[in-house]
């Protein structure tokens, strides 16, 4: 698609109102360049807004824990795509898919989507997040050991020099300003509870000053106002805190209060319908949440049922082995990382929240060791007394069938807990623009023993390699049935949809131990696609393919990567994993039907892939009815 295309109908996604919005944004950058791009000023030279210059920050309304004693002292970050962090940690302008580098040019003019020639800056903001700044204050302050100072001012001085204020690739995503924005909040606070006073505590007060209002005067709004907004709400409000500044505190909460029916159905599932970016938006809130309780401030009333509501899906999207159903994109985003290694974000956001809410969604109880399972992020934010409340608390059990009407997603589990099926009836995505959706209507995962036996393909990349990015979103590489090889919903762009596929459930029925989900799209209008979910409850599912023309269809089985198939006939095909057969599918349609395979890539990881096995049956009949049986042993 031309550039030319593309903004036509990126146009044609907005509201007149919104068109006005973004010209006055413009303008807003047009005199920011004037004042900026002739003389390059570092974010920590001097406070811009000259009303907020003599603002000071309590670092005490942070509320950290610092008696805690069960801490880490890394120096290093994981990165996005397996990059070693030491090679890397002042490589602030690196393409990381490409040995070329993102330009110093002011960032309004860097045209960063779609950049093979350099790369995805996706995994380039990581770097430039900072939570190795946080992370690095941290050690400081548990430790007391100056080789933790001399690293954070090292990195601190350097990124300052080499990225002036919007040059540059850290500066192209207002987001990653906020995130960056709570890091040096939590660096500025571990340091002063450590030092009395420095240098750099007084340039990391000057940049929060800074980012905080740039971030006030560039947040996300309309069609672009998803899950970003939320995280640079959270920022807004954390900085009013901090700073005692009332106006930014005000602004931040009363945004997040304004989109949190706008953004989330009142089932409590997150109109994006990723997991990913619901815990996301749940980080920030529970992040916000914490400040107004440990400060004493007023917690809008809406707040606490639908982060419940929201805890509850997220929970009842979690199998018994850990195993979570995962629908949509995910990049693996988080705004706070005080340990600098790999962690489960939705059971850190659901203890977080437990810790918040009057219920507990997850246990923090080791089952092996009877340890407690809590984040080094949690030991800093709350206290032994907040977790042994936590432990008093109600738990939240989900039932063996969860129905999301609204929000589109059916989650089932066998009786033993051991099969966990995950399925989407819903919308594409949230607005006009459905960013982070997937072609996937009508698709599902099933997993085994907390293993994915029938797995959704992941999401790969972002902001390169466009025909991947379009591969693991396409309809046919889903678990779901395509028409003649077409797309349920038309790409426009990396996250931009035009005409999309309306799917709603009809009805729900339980014979005998079976649950019944039925569902429909109209993705391949005239025809509709109809499909009913039949799940005995213990090992057998059956699936109903329903269409009104004698078009092709194919019906896709997307498999665990270790898995390989063996044909028994034309209408049955046995599943096996490391030699021990899983599951038997047998294919029933009154005339011909073929059976295909072939090899796709599926995507476990942001930025790293690999090879899956996809079977599909092909035929022209209007009815298709696939019945696996799985191998419990």
């Amino acid at each position: 698609m031309t550039k030319t295309a593309w903004l036509y109908h990126r146009l044609s996604a907005m509201s007149v109102p919104e068109i006005f919005w973004r010209l006055s944004q413009r303008y807003i950058q047009k005199n920011e360049k004037k004042r900026y791009a002739k003389a390059p000023v570092l974010i920590t030279a001097k406070v811009f807004n000259q009303t907020l210059e003599n603002l000071t920050i309590n670092e005490r309304l942070l509320h950290l824990n610092l008696e805690n004693t069960n801490f880490s002292l890394t120096t290093s970050l994981a990165l996005l795509g397996g990059y070693e962090y030491e090679t890397n940690k002042k490589n602030w302008h690196a393409g990381f898919q490409t040995d070329n580098l993102w330009p110093k040019t002011f960032s309004y003019d860097l045209v960063y989507k779609q950049r093979d020639d350099i790369g995805d800056a996706r995994t380039n903001w990581e770097l430039n997040r900072h939570f190795q700044f946080a992370l690095l204050a941290k050690d400081f302050a548990a430790s007391k050991e100056a080789k933790y100072l001399d690293e954070f001012i090292m990195l601190f001085t350097d990124w300052n020099r080499e990225n002036p204020f919007l040059f540059g690739i850290s500066w192209t995503s207002v987001m990653e300003v906020a995130i960056r924005l709570s890091n040096w909040c939590h660096a500025y606070c571990f340091l002063k509870a450590t030092i009395e006073s420095a240098e750099i505590l007084e340039q990391l007060r000057i940049g929060i000053i800074n980012m905080t209002d740039y971030v006030v005067n560039h947040y996300s709004r309309y069609s672009s106002a998803n899950n970003h907004l939320i995280v640079e709400a959270f920022a807004i409000g954390q900085s009013g805190i901090l700073l005692g500044h009332k106006p930014w505190l005000d602004l931040g909460v009363s945004l997040l209060t304004r989109e949190l029916p706008r953004q989330n159905y009142s089932d409590g599932v997150n109109k994006e319908l990723s997991l990913h970016y619901q815990s996301f938006y749940m980080e920030a809130m529970g992040l916000m949440l914490r400040l107004l309780v440990k400060n004493n401030q007023n917690v809008p009333e809406t707040w606490v049922p639908m982060l419940e509501k929201m805890c509850k899906y997220v929970a009842a999207c979690r199998g018994e082995y850990g195993e979570y159903i995962v629908f949509g994109d995910n990049d693996e985003g988080k705004i706070l990382d005080l340990s600098g290694g790999e962690w489960n974000h939705y059971d850190n956001v659901l203890r977080f929240l437990s810790l918040l809410l009057p219920t507990c969604y997850i246990d923090i109880e080791s089952p092996d060791d009877g340890s407690w399972c809590i984040s080094e992020n949690l030991r800093w934010l709350f206290t032994e007394t907040d977790f042994r409340k936590m432990r008093e608390k109600p738990f939240y059990q989900p039932e063996e069938s969860v129905i999301y009407n609204e929000g589109g997603i059916s989650i089932l589990r066998s009786k033993d807990k051991r099969v966990l099926i995950g399925i989407d009836h819903g919308e594409l995505g949230f607005g006009s623009i459905a960013a982070h959706g997937h072609a996937d209507a009508l698709s599902f995962q099933l997993f085994v023993d907390g293993e994915p036996l029938f797995l959704d393909p992941g999401t790969y990349i972002y902001h390169a390699d466009l025909g991947s990015r379009n591969e693991f979103r396409k309809t046919r590489n889903h678990n779901t049935a395509t028409i003649e090889g077409r797309d349920q919903s038309k790409m426009l762009g990396a996250f931009l949809w035009g005409k999309r596929a309306r799917c709603r459930l009809i009805g729900i029925e339980k014979v005998a131990d079976k649950i019944l989900i039925k569902a429909e799209h109209d993705g391949y209008a005239p025809d509709v696609h109809r499909r009913t979910f039949a799940f005995s409850g213990e090992d057998e599912l059956c699936i109903i393919d329903n269409f009104q023309s004698n078009a092709n269809k194919e019906i896709h089985f997307i498999l665990n990567p270790d898995a390989d198939i063996k044909y028994e006939s034309n209408s049955d095909v046995t599943v096996s994993i490391d030699g021990r057969q899983i599951a038997a599918v047998e294919f029933t349609v009154e005339g011909e039907l073929d059976l295909l395979c072939e090899k796709i890539s599926v995507s476990f990881r942001y930025g790293s892939k690999c090879e899956a096995l996809k079977f599909s049956v092909k035929t022209r009949e209007c009815k298709i009815e696939s019945r696996i049986k799985l191998v419990l042993t």
